[in-house]
C-alpha cells in the first residue's frame, strides 16, 4: 500500500509539472525595448516569440534551457524556476555584430511599396469627395487595481545623530482602494468630423469635463495621436514622427511579413516594421495589408522610451466605395524609462512601464491615459457644408449645456460602475478646491494679469528695476468683461525713485468683430525706451517677474507718443496690426543727430505701422471665449514695416524700416528639443540711433568676471556689451539644443541647453551720430555657451564665451556668466 501512495504521488508531481506553463518577454537590456520575434528553443523546439517580445512556454523538465537568439545580439541561455510564472529575458547587443540593420526581404519591399503608391486610392481624405461622421471619444486617466500592491510598507528614515525613525506607509493600499471605486480623470467629447476634398473641420456637439462647468478649451484640442494612418508625419504626443508607409519611411524602416490572414472575409498581409537601428525610439508596429487594394485595414503602433504608447486602429471595409473606412481608435500612455513625470490639466501623475507585469513599488507608477474613439452616423460622398471654414475646431455655446440623457446613450457597463462616481467625486473635490477658479486665475497670471472685480491688474507695472530709473514703482489695469465685453480701458502710472519722474500711459479700445478679435485703439503715454530696441507688436505678451535686460541698460530716450491701431485676427492663422503714431523724442543721453546739414538733439517721428504674424503650421479653434490657437506648431513668421510720414505733425525724418523673424522648434519623443530662431531688419534713410538695431545686448562693460554676472535673458547674446554695436541693417541666427533633465539629489534637477548666436550687421549711411561711439559687425558676431536652468527651484546658471573676429584680447572679457531663472506657473 505504502509504494501505492509514492507511486500515485509521482504520477500526479509529474502531471502538475508537465502542465506548468510560464509566460515570457524578451527585451533589450539597455534600451527595455521589446525584441519582436526572436527565435526561441526549448526542448528540441523552435519558436519565435510574438511582435511585443512575449511567449508562453509549457516547462516540462526545469533542468532543460531556454535559448533566445536574435541577430545583433548575444545569445541568451536562462532555465525556468519553479514557481516563477513570469520571466523577463534581456539580451545584450553584439557589439562585433552590425546589428544595426535586419535587411527587409525583396517581396515584402514590393507589398510596403505598393501600399506607397496605392495611398491616394486608399486613404479615405484623399480617395473620397467628401465624408461625414460623428465620434464619441472617451479620455480618461486611470489604473488596473489588480496590478496594484495592497501591501503596506514599513519605510526606515536614517536621521543624523538621531534613531532610525520607522513608519508605515499605507499609499498603495490607499491608492489600491481608490483606484476601485474611480478613476483619477476622465473627459468626453462628441464631435462631428467633416472632410471635403479643400478642408477638415470638427465641431464639437457635446463635452463634458470633471470637475468643470465649462471646459479646458485647448484640452479638447490635444492631439494625442493623428487621426489617419496615412498621415505624415505621423503625430504621436503632439510630436511628428516619420510614418512607415511614407516614401521616406523605407529609408528608417526594416519590414517582415509574417502571415496572411483573414479580415471581414478578405486577406490580408500582416506586416511587422521597426526601426533600422533597433534601439532608436521610432514606431513599432503591426500593419495588416489588404491583399487586393493594399490598403490598411487594421494597424497597432508602438513607442517605448521616455513614455510607453500603444496605439490601435480598426477599420470597416465599405465594399460600395472599395475603402476600409475607421471604426475605432484605442491609445494608451504607460510611463516608460524616464524618472519625470507627465504633466496634464496642470496637476502631476505618475505613469508606468508596462514591459512586464511585475508589480512596481510605487502604486502610482501604475496609472495610465486612454483614449477611445468610436466614429457612428457615417456619410460618405454626400454633400456637406462647412460652416466657418477659416476655424479646423469649432466649440459652440450649446456643446457645454447636454444632460445626462444625452450622455446615457454612450454608455459602456464595463466603464460606466468607475465612471459615474469619477464625475460625482471630481466635481466635489473641484468645487471645495476651486480648481476651476485656480484654472481661470492662471490664464490670467501667464498673460501678466491678476482680477479683481471689474478690473485686471497689470502685474507687470507693480515694480521694476533698472540703471536709469532705479526702482520704478508703478500700478496699471485693463477692464475686464465684468465691466463690458465691447469696450476696455487700459492705463498705468509709474514713478522712477532715481530719475524722479512720472511715467503714465492710458489706451481705450472696442471690439468691432467679435468672431476675428477685431480691436480699434487709441493711445497716449509718456513713457521712456531703450535706445534701438526691436520689438514685434504681434508678439503674445507673457509674463516675467523680472525683465533681465533692462536692469542693466542706462541710455533710454524718453517718447510721448500718440497712436491709432487695429488689432485683428480676421486672417487665417494670422495676427495682424495696423496704426499711425507720432512721437516726441527726447534722448537721455549726450547725443546729437546731424542730418542733411542740421543737427537734431530733441525730434519728431510720425509713423504708419503694418505688422503680421502668421502661424500658417497651427491650428485654430473657435471657442465661446475667442479664437485659441490649440496646435502650435513650427514655424511661426514676423513681418512689421514702418514709413515714416514726411510733412504730417512735423516729422522730421524720412526713414523705411523692414523687420522679420521666424523661430521654429523641433520637439522629440525623447523629451528633447532643438530651436532656430532667425531674425532680420533693415533700415532706409535718415534714421537716428533710437531706431537703429543693437541685436539685444546683455553685457556689463566691467573688468572682473564676477563684476558682470546679471541675469541672463531669454534670446539676449550675453557676452555683448551695451552700446557696443549700433546697425542700419543685420541678421541675427540662434541654435539651441536643450537636453532632457538630469537628477543630481533631492529637487535638484538641472535642465541642460547648448547654445550658439551668430550676428552680422553695418552702417553704411552718410548720418552723424555725435556724443556716442560705437563699432559695426560686417565680420560675424559670435558667442557659443551652456544653460543649466532650473537647477533648484527654477534657478539657474548660464555660461558663454565670446569668439571670432570681434573676440576680445584678454581671455576674461569674452566670459559671461549669468543667473537664471525660469517661472513654472503649472499651466
Amino acid at each position: 500500500m505504502k509504494y501505492f501512495w509514492l507511486f500515485l504521488c509521482f504520477i500526479i508531481t509529474s502531471s502538475l509539472v508537465a502542465q506548468t506553463k510560464i509566460k515570457g518577454q524578451i527585451i533589450d537590456f539597455d534600451s527595455k525595448v521589446p525584441i519582436a520575434f526572436a527565435s526561441i528553443t526549448y526542448n528540441n523546439k523552435k519558436f519565435n516569440a510574438d511582435w511585443e517580445g512575449k511567449f508562453s512556454i509549457e516547462v516540462k523538465d526545469y533542468k532543460l534551457p531556454i535559448k533566445v537568439n536574435f541577430k545583433g545580439y548575444y545569445e541568451k541561455i536562462t532555465y525556468p524556476e519553479p514557481k516563477v510564472a513570469n520571466i523577463i529575458i534581456k539580451l545584450i547587443n553584439d557589439l562585433n555584430e552590425k546589428k544595426t540593420e535586419i535587411h527587409s526581404d525583396h517581396s515584402v519591399n514590393n507589398i510596403v511599396k505598393k501600399v506607397i503608391e496605392n495611398r491616394k486610392s486608399n486613404d479615405p481624405e484623399k480617395a473620397l469627395s467628401s465624408f461625414q461622421y460623428k465620434n464619441y471619444e472617451y479620455i480618461h486617466v486611470t489604473a488596473n487595481p489588480d496590478s496594484i500592491s495592497s501591501k503596506i510598507d514599513t519605510i526606515y528614515k536614517k536621521r543624523l545623530f538621531r534613531k532610525t525613525l520607522v513608519k508605515l506607509d499605507s499609499s498603495n493600499y490607499r491608492f489600491k482602494k481608490f483606484s476601485e471605486r474611480q478613476h483619477l480623470y476622465q473627459t468626453e467629447k462628441v464631435n462631428l468630423i467633416q472632410h471635403n476634398q479643400y478642408q477638415s473641420k470638427e465641431t464639437v456637439l457635446a463635452t463634458r469635463m470633471a470637475g468643470f462647468e465649462q471646459p479646458v478649451y485647448e484640452y479638447l484640442g490635444l492631439k494625442l495621436i493623428s487621426y489617419s494612418v496615412y498621415e505624415n508625419p505621423f503625430e504621436i504626443l503632439e510630436t511628428p514622427v516619420q510614418n512607415p508607409i511614407s516614401n521616406f519611411g523605407r529609408n528608417l524602416y526594416n519590414y517582415k511579413l509574417i502571415d496572411t490572414v483573414k479580415i471581414e472575409g478578405r486577406n490580408a498581409y500582416r506586416i511587422y516594421f521597426e526601426p533600422k537601428k533597433l534601439n532608436a525610439n521610432r514606431l513599432r508596429g503591426l500593419l495588416y495589408i489588404d491583399t487586393q487594394n493594399y490598403a490598411i485595414c487594421k494597424a497597432y503602433f508602438r513607442i517605448y522610451g521616455i513614455v510607453n504608447i500603444n496605439a490601435t486602429y480598426t477599420f470597416d471595409y465599405r465594399k460600395d466605395f472599395d475603402i476600409w473606412f475607421p471604426k475605432n481608435r484605442k491609445f494608451k500612455v504607460s510611463k516608460g524609462n524616464n524618472q519625470d513625470d507627465i504633466k496634464i490639466l496642470g496637476g502631476t501623475i505618475k505613469f508606468s512601464s508596462d514591459l512586464d507585469e511585475i508589480e512596481s513599488k510605487n502604486a502610482t507608477d501604475q496609472a495610465y491615459i486612454s483614449i477611445e474613439s468610436t466614429p457612428f452616423d457615417i456619410e460618405i460622398n454626400k454633400p456637406i457644408t462647412i460652416t466657418k471654414p477659416r476655424v479646423k475646431i469649432e466649440i459652440p455655446q450649446s456643446s457645454l449645456k447636454q444632460d445626462n440623457d444625452y450622455w446615457n446613450k454612450f454608455k459602456k457597463d464595463s466603464l460606466d460602475k468607475r465612471k459615474l462616481r469619477t464625475y460625482i467625486s471630481i466635481d466635489s473635490l473641484s468645487l471645495s478646491e476651486r480648481i476651476e477658479h485656480k484654472l481661470f486665475l492662471g490664464r490670467k497670471i501667464i498673460n501678466g494679469y491678476f482680477p479683481v472685480s471689474i478690473f485686471d491688474i497689470d502685474l507687470r507695472s507693480i515694480v521694476k528695476y533698472n540703471n536709469f530709473e532705479g526702482f520704478r514703482l508703478g500700478a496699471g489695469a485693463v477692464t475686464n468683461s465684468k465691466l463690458s465685453e465691447k469696450y476696455k480701458v487700459a492705463f498705468y502710472g509709474a514713478y522712477g525713485l532715481k530719475d524722479d519722474e512720472f511715467k503714465y500711459g492710458i489706451t481705450p479700445s472696442y471690439l468691432a468683430h467679435k468672431n476675428s478679435e477685431t480691436w480699434v485703439s487709441a493711445s497716449y503715454s509718456d513713457d521712456i525706451s531703450e535706445i534701438a530696441q526691436t520689438s514685434f507688436v504681434t508678439d503674445s505678451r507673457r509674463f516675467k517677474i523680472y525683465d533681465p535686460r533692462p536692469i542693466n541698460i542706462s541710455t533710454f530716450y524718453n517718447n510721448r507718443m500718440s497712436s491709432i491701431f487695429v488689432e485683428s485676427k480676421f486672417l487665417p492663422k494670422t495676427s495682424s496690426y495696423f496704426g499711425v503714431s507720432h512721437n516726441q523724442i527726447e534722448p537721455l543721453f549726450d547725443y546729437t543727430f546731424v542730418n542733411d546739414g542740421k543737427s537734431y538733439t530733441n525730434y519728431n517721428i510720425t509713423a504708419v505701422q503694418l505688422a503680421f504674424q502668421w502661424n500658417p503650421f497651427s491650428n485654430y479653434m473657435q471657442t465661446p471665449m475667442g479664437k485659441i490657437e490649440y496646435e502650435k506648431r513650427h514655424p511661426k513668421f514676423s513681418l512689421q514695416l514702418t514709413q515714416t510720414i514726411p510733412g504730417v505733425l512735423e516729422n522730421d525724418f524720412a526713414f523705411s524700416k523692414i523687420d522679420f523673424k521666424t523661430f521654429y522648434e523641433l520637439p522629440y519623443l525623447s523629451g528633447q528639443k532643438s530651436s532656430v530662431l532667425l531674425q532680420t531688419g533693415i533700415a532706409f534713410g535718415d534714421v537716428p540711433i533710437t531706431h537703429l538695431y543693437s541685436i539685444v545686448p546683455n553685457n556689463l562693460n566691467r573688468e572682473a568676471i564676477l563684476q558682470r554676472v546679471t541675469f541672463a535673458g531669454k534670446n539676449s547674446f550675453e557676452t555683448m556689451y551695451f552700446n557696443e554695436f549700433f546697425s542700419n541693417q543685420y541678421a541675427s541666427l540662434q541654435l539651441k539644443h536643450t537636453f532632457n533633465k538630469i537628477r543630481l539629489g533631492y529637487k535638484i534637477n538641472p535642465e541642460f541647453t547648448v547654445v550658439t548666436r551668430m550676428a552680422f550687421g553695418s552702417n553704411n549711411d552718410d548720418n552723424q551720430h555725435l556724443g556716442i561711439t560705437y563699432n559695426t559687425m560686417e565680420d560675424g558676431f559670435f558667442e557659443s555657451g551652456i544653460e543649466c536652468n532650473k537647477i533648484y527651484k527654477g534657478i539657474g546658471l548660464v555660461a558663454f564665451y565670446r569668439y571670432g573676429p570681434y573676440q576680445l584680447a584678454n581671455f576674461d572679457d569674452n566670459i559671461a556668466i549669468k543667473v537664471s531663472y525660469y517661472l513654472d506657473l503649472g499651466l
